[in-house]
Formats: C-alpha cells, sequence, structure tokens
C-alpha cells in the first residue's frame, strides 16, 4: 500500500483554480471538474489544430515570380517557384507548430521553476509521454484512416530516415546526458548543445532534399506532387447575386469534416480553382483591401454564432439535430474565441498562423494549471499526469495534424514526418529550451547546474520507448516491403497493424507509470 501511495495519495490540497471556495468541495467532486476542464482544453486544441493548418496551407502555397535569362537569346522565362521547401515546411511549420502545446507547456513550466535547483516535472515527462504518443497512437490512426484498399507511402525514403535518424538520435542524446555525461544533471553546454542540434537536422534533411553529395544517402525519389496539399474538391453554392460562395471550411475531398467544432461555412470571394500550368501564375494569394477582409471577418463572428447550417436543418431525426446543437452550443465558446484569429487571406496566412500559436500557448497554460491541481488534489505522481493525459491532450494537435495529412495529401509523407519530426522538436526545443532557460539561470545566480529529480525513472521511460519504437518501425517497413505503403491497404491488416500500435503505447504508459512511481 505505501508503494501504492506514491501514485496516488489522499493528502488535501488547499490549492484553487478560480476561488477559494474550491477547497471546500470533496477531493473527488474536484478531480472530477479538474478532468472535465481538462478535456474542455483539449477540444479547444483540437479546434484551434483546425485553423492552424489551414493558416499553414497558405503559408506553403506562397509562391513568387522567377526570371531567368536564356544566355544566348537574352529571352526572359517567368516562372512561379514556391518560397518554401516542402521538407522544410514539415519540419519547421508542421512539425514545430503542432508541437507548440508541448513546447508551451515545457516552458511554461521552466519559467516558474526559475530560481530551483531541481528542474520540473512536467515539462520532460509530458515530452517524452507526446513522443510515444506520436509514434504509436498517431501512426495507429493514420495507418486506417485512407479508404479501404487504398495506399499512401513515402515518395522520398531518403528523407525520411534522415528524419527518423535524428529522432532517435534525440532521445539517445537525452539518455547519455542524463545517465551517462553527467548523471542526474543538465549543465548550459549540454542544454546549448541540445537546442543547436534541431539546427543541424534542418540542414540535414535540405541536404537530402537536394540530394547535396557527400550528405545525402543516394536513394531515388519517386514521383511527388507539385502542391503541398492537392486542391481540394470542396462542394460550392454560388450565389449569383452577391458574387460569394459558400464554402464548407474543413471538409476534405470525401466530404468528412476535419475540425473538431463541425462544418463552419465561411463566405469568400468567388475564385477560379482549375489547375494552372507550372509556368504561370500559381499564387492564389490576392491583396485583399481593407473592407473584403472586414467581411471576411465579421463572417467568422456569425459563423461561430450560428448552431445550424444547412446540413443539420435538414435532418429529419429530431434528436440528431438536438443533439448536433447541443454540442455546437458546447463548442460557441471555444468558436467564439478562436473567430479573432484573422482569415487566412492576410499576409500569406502569417497573421493567422502566428495567431493561433499564442491560442495554443494560452490552452496550454490552462493546462498546466489543471493537471497540477489534479496532482495535487489526488495525490498522483506529476509524471505519471505527464505520461498520461498531459502528453495524450497535447500531443491531440500532432494526431488532428497527420490525420487531415493523411487524409488529403496523396502521400505519406507530411503524415509520417509530422510524426518523427514531432518527437525531434519535442527533445531539441521542447527540452532543449527549457533546460536552458533554468540552467543559465541558475548558472550566473547561483553558479550550479540544473539537477533532475526522477532522472532513473526518466531513462527507464526512454529505454522502454527507444525498444518499442523499434517494434514500429520495423512493422511500417514491413508493410512497405509486402503492401508498398506504410498507410492504407486492406482494411483487416490496417485494424490489426492500429491494434498493434496501441498496444505498444500501453507497454510504455504502464511500465513508464510504475517505474517512476517506484513501485518496479
Amino acid at each position: 500500500m505505501l508503494r501504492i501511495s506514491n501514485i496516488l495519495g489522499q493528502e488535501n490540497c488547499e490549492s484553487y483554480l478560480i476561488f477559494r471556495g474550491e477547497t471546500g468541495l470533496g477531493n473527488g467532486c474536484r478531480t472530477f471538474l479538474y478532468f472535465l476542464g481538462l478535456a474542455y482544453c483539449f477540444l479547444g486544441l483540437s479546434a484551434i489544430t483546425a485553423r492552424f493548418f489551414r493558416s499553414m496551407e497558405s503559408v506553403v502555397k506562397h509562391s513568387r515570380e522567377v526570371v531567368t535569362v536564356d544566355p544566348y537569346t537574352g529571352a526572359e522565362t517567368k516562372k512561379q517557384e514556391k518560397v518554401w521547401n516542402f521538407t522544410i515546411a514539415d519540419i519547421s511549420l508542421l512539425a514545430f507548430g503542432t508541437s507548440f502545446p508541448q513546447i508551451s507547456l515545457a516552458t511554461i513550466d521552466a519559467i516558474r521553476n526559475l530560481g530551483n535547483l531541481y528542474a520540473g516535472g512536467l515539462g520532460p515527462g509530458t515530452l517524452v509521454g507526446s513522443a510515444a504518443f506520436d509514434l504509436f497512437p498517431i501512426h495507429a490512426v493514420c495507418v486506417v484512416v485512407p479508404k479501404a484498399g487504398e495506399l499512401k507511402k513515402i515518395s522520398d525514403i531518403g528523407v525520411w530516415l534522415v528524419e527518423l535518424f535524428w529522432s532517435f538520435w534525440a532521445y539517445i542524446w537525452l539518455y547519455i546526458i542524463l545517465e551517462v555525461w553527467t548523471p542526474n544533471v543538465i549543465t548550459v553546454w549540454e542544454a546549448l548543445l541540445t537546442v543547436l542540434q534541431y539546427g543541424l537536422l534542418l540542414m540535414h534533411a535540405y541536404a537530402q532534399d537536394k540530394r547535396w553529395p557527400y550528405l545525402s544517402i543516394p536513394l531515388e525519389r519517386s514521383d511527388r506532387p507539385e502542391e503541398w496539399v492537392p486542391a481540394e474538391v470542396a462542394s460550392s453554392k454560388l450565389d449569383n447575386c452577391d458574387g460569394y460562395s459558400d464554402l464548407q471550411d474543413g471538409e476534405n475531398s470525401n466530404g468528412s469534416a476535419v475540425e473538431i467544432s463541425g462544418p463552419a461555412y465561411h463566405k469568400v470571394p468567388i475564385v477560379d480553382d482549375a489547375p494552372e500550368p507550372s509556368n504561370k501564375n500559381l499564387q492564389r494569394e490576392t491583396d485583399l483591401d481593407k473592407s473584403t477582409v472586414l467581411t471576411l471577418w465579421k463572417q467568422q463572428f456569425v459563423d461561430a454564432l450560428a448552431l445550424e447550417n444547412a446540413e443539420s436543418r435538414k435532418m429529419n431525426n429530431i434528436f440528431l439535430r438536438v443533439a448536433r446543437i447541443s454540442w455546437q452550443l458546447l463548442l460557441s465558446p471555444w468558436k467564439i474565441l478562436f473567430a479573432f484569429v484573422p482569415p487566412y487571406n492576410i499576409a500569406h496566412g502569417w497573421v493567422a498562423f502566428i495567431c493561433s500559436l499564442i491560442f495554443i500557448s494560452g490552452i496550454a497554460y490552462m493546462v498546466t494549471q489543471l493537471t497540477d491541481l489534479i496532482s495535487c488534489v489526488t495525490g498522483i505522481n506529476p509524471y505519471v499526469i505527464a505520461f498520461t493525459a498531459l502528453a495524450s491532450g497535447t500531443s491531440w494537435p500532432d494526431l488532428v495534424a497527420s490525420k487531415i495529412a493523411a487524409e488529403r495529401q496523396t502521400t505519406a509523407d507530411s503524415a509520417i514526418a509530422n510524426i518523427t519530426c514531432s518527437n525531434s522538436v519535442n527533445i531539441y526545443i521542447g527540452i532543449g529550451v527549457p533546460w536552458l532557460i533554468d540552467t543559465a539561470y541558475n548558472f550566473f545566480a547561483y553558479g550550479e547546474p540544473l539537477r533532475i529529480k526522477n532522472a532513473a525513472g526518466l531513462s527507464f521511460s526512454l529505454l522502454v520507448f527507444f525498444s518499442t519504437s523499434v517494434g514500429c518501425i520495423v512493422v511500417l517497413v514491413f508493410r512497405r516491403l509486402t503492401l508498398g505503403a506504410e498507410l492504407g491497404g486492406p482494411k483487416l491488416w490496417a485494424w490489426i497493424t492500429c491494434v498493434y500500435f496501441m498496444l505498444l503505447w500501453l507497454i510504455f504508459v504502464v511500465l513508464s507509470s510504475l517505474r517512476v512511481s517506484g513501485i518496479i
């Protein structure tokens, strides 16, 4: 029973979230309410991730005009060239953006911990747990997302191998600095080297994408689409009176909504979505005047306040209609809040991209407060919460983004790259930056390094993660050799793979939780 108390205790908690009267409630009631608030925050993370992905699409689609002059004839040739390299976009924009909840959580935890010689428990535990959630449950979802029989493979195996190497090396490096180099202690130089390795990942992946000699793996790349996300075949109803069309935001070509907040209709100016030749202007961004931007922004609030749309009004079943209205009413606070995110048309999507990250950071702070309270009220070891509820919740944007990429892209590159690169970002930035903040402060203020309270438990989790991840990668390689693709295929085999990945995740969670709690 003494060891079980390491996981679950019954001490009185005097901390509160909003008002002191919370402490008068029973521990069971408080735990239920805080978990309910945590789940509601995760819904908000899912909703803002859909907006984040849309804004990122606008950023990546941005192109510029390049003029080349024939040296013999002097003739000028104009063509549109993408500003963003797709590989760099996957590693930086997509992986960094979807990992922003974990990064924000760890950074906030580090700032709150300034002046303490020991590192906080939420940050590192969350990021290692998030790595397991990224690798296993998200792979499990992406495998079954394609239609029955549809296969989606990685078009550039070389880039994936580079990303996979740096992902595995990140956790090997973390084990080295925790157990081998300076056991149980993190120095400022170790933290700085951790952060700098993210730059090495970017350079190595770009070198592989461009097939630079001596720095790349000599593997051929199969055909990949010119567009990062193919043009959607969205159903639209043209209104000839006002020159606008109602487009369902977040709907893919299969008609399934990807936004957790449900279908949201926006009035946008009619544009010609027909594909254009590569030598013509592919840039779809338009210079919007102030009145058009305000019209689009106003429509976002109108859509957020609407509890029904054309589809729900056609429902004959009154119970389904009421259930849908109730769900929209539950989510309306998030929808109204996120309506403040500017339209994607402004500045090629950058304003919406940055605003989405700010909202993600704010929700991550609320998640931090709630998990602290849950740990305080229940007595659950903070590392156990970090490995389970917190890691799963903050990784939800990763799952949503990878699912969208697996649905809408013709290859598996971005869906799988988001998983592997998010794990790298979690270590190099998500752990590196917070540790750099704390170690630098301790170095200049006290002349002391940063100490890790449960380094042995964290190192054990790294070993378990490394072992189970090998089993995951082996299955992906086996699917590539037998089926010809990593994602999709016959539904039976897809679901078998899905269940296998989820079992690996459960093994990681159970063993890690028991270890950090001192039971094994």
